[in-house]
């Protein structure tokens, strides 16, 4: 048990700031539970670093510790740092203010527990646990879209998550364990296989917002406030790549699985783009731009157990999207939700304008950027893995984001219509914008100078 315990410290550290932080909002100490919870984070970061490649698996092998999770505390728990601060610059002084911030830590406790799972049931508690707090941080604003934007989240969740847990009964039915390590006994099974990774898919497809599964994001992103929306599309929906990660790299390559991703890999990083196309809407163009997003995501999961290169790929891209993604929301924060808010940014506050170009050159897929690393990592793994069409596609719809995110830029370059309006970004929120910042340049920088 301490074994296992001491394994567990970064889980166990966030559950008590977690729990620390609801009763200092009891207090109504709004400050006090940001404090608590950006020390937990950072503690938890901390803890993490002694186990990240430990390799080993805790309680009966339904956690693990493993790259897999320990690359994603490194990622997912500094990105919740950055969403905590965008949202204190966005809704300070409002009633319930922290409790938002505990419910944020808590979602992210459950985006852990899916990073490492290990066994089917602790998928369904991850999925839980983030659906529950992420229904209620929607609906913050309790304004009619957030309202509306909440309701569809919930029902679409709870649809989806009891066809989850259905699916997966299979693969208990079928290899006699609740284990994901045990999925090896599926061979010769082809259809239970495919019926509890269909029910497998549609659970965290959902949150993945991969397509068909994609339909409540945007409404989502643009009810709640815009740094819950920038914490909705980085911080649940890697962590149900990872998720997918844990599981399937134990699932036997057979029964067509792996070509059944790709054409889910290639339909979403389309649609994604081509339905940002027609945005007028910041938050929904960025929300349908992070659904194609999952598309690449997707790749990385299509080629594990074919390529060396799937779960580092998985990693770099995760670590650059959530960089690169929290960047571009931070500066919507600051500019305004409608496309037209970014006309004449350049000329009258420049640093904002570049630093959002380089967020969307990142996103494209521009080198030197971090962006572009994730991706060439992702090509690499699926061209390994024999799936050269599906990388084609994804150059292909790097592309097409390029006219998706020169709808922004371009508005930038006009000389303001009128009299520009006074605009100033809060503190908080160029700290984030600066760390994304030198993330997104920094880390792509670097990566290219390493050797091999």
């Amino acid at each position: 048990m301490g074994r296992d315990l001491s394994f567990l410290l970064p889980e166990l550290v966030l559950a008590a700031t977690a729990m620390l932080m609801i009763v200092a909002e009891m207090a109504r100490a709004a400050r006090l539970v940001l404090a608590i919870g950006l020390a937990g984070l950072a503690a938890a970061t901390l803890l993490t670093l002694p186990v990240l490649h430990a390799g080993t698996t805790v309680f009966s092998g339904t956690y693990r510790i493993d790259v897999i999770s320990g690359w994603a505390k490194l990622i997912l728990l500094p990105g919740t740092a950055a969403a905590l601060l965008m949202a204190r610059a966005e809704i300070a002084g409002r009633a319930r203010e922290g409790s938002l911030y505990a419910l944020v830590v808590l979602v992210t406790l459950g985006a852990l527990m899916l990073s490492g799972a290990g066994d089917v049931m602790v998928v369904v508690l991850g999925v839980v646990l983030t659906g529950l707090g992420s229904f209620a941080l929607v609906a913050f604003l309790r304004d009619d879209a957030g309202t509306e934007a909440a309701m569809k989240y919930l029902v679409f969740g709870a649809v989806t998550g009891a066809v989850m847990i259905y699916g997966l009964s299979f693969w208990f039915g079928g290899s006699g364990s609740t284990l994901l390590s045990d999925l090896g006994r599926l061979r010769g099974q082809p259809l239970v296989l495919v019926t509890g990774l269909a029910g497998l898919i549609v659970g965290l497809g959902y949150k993945a917002a991969f397509v068909p599964f994609h339909f409540w994001a945007p409404d989502a992103y643009q009810g709640a406030p815009v740094s819950i929306a920038a914490y909705l599309s980085v911080i649940t929906k890697t962590a149900a790549f990872f998720a997918l990660a844990q599981a399937l790299r134990d699932l036997p390559r057979e029964a067509g699985w792996p070509f059944a991703l790709a054409v889910i890999s290639a339909a979403t990083m389309t649609w994604g783009y081509l339905a940002a196309l027609v945005q007028t809407n910041l938050v929904r163009l960025l929300a349908y731009s992070s659904v194609a997003q999952s598309g690449y995501l997707l790749m990385g999961v299509v080629a594990l157990g074919a390529s060396p290169a799937a779960v580092p790929g998985i990693v770099v891209f995760a670590a650059a999207y959530v960089a690169m993604n929290l960047g571009a929301f931070a500066v919507v924060m600051v500019v305004g939700r409608e496309l037209r808010d970014l006309d004449g940014l350049g000329r009258t506050h420049p640093v904002l304008a570049v630093a959002l170009v380089v967020f969307l050159l990142s996103l494209t897929g521009i080198p030197p950027l971090f962006g572009f690393v994730g991706k060439l990592y992702l090509f690499t793994a699926a061209i390994n893995a024999g799936f050269l069409w599906l990388a084609v596609i994804g150059i292909l719809n790097s592309v097409l984001s390029l006219a998706v995110y020169l709808r922004l830029v371009v508005p930038m370059g006009r000389e303001p219509a009128g009299a520009s309006a006074a605009m100033s970004a809060p503190f908080l929120l160029c700290g984030v914008i600066a760390a994304a910042l030198m993330a997104t340049l920094g880390l792509g920088i670097l990566a290219a100078l390493l050797p091999g």
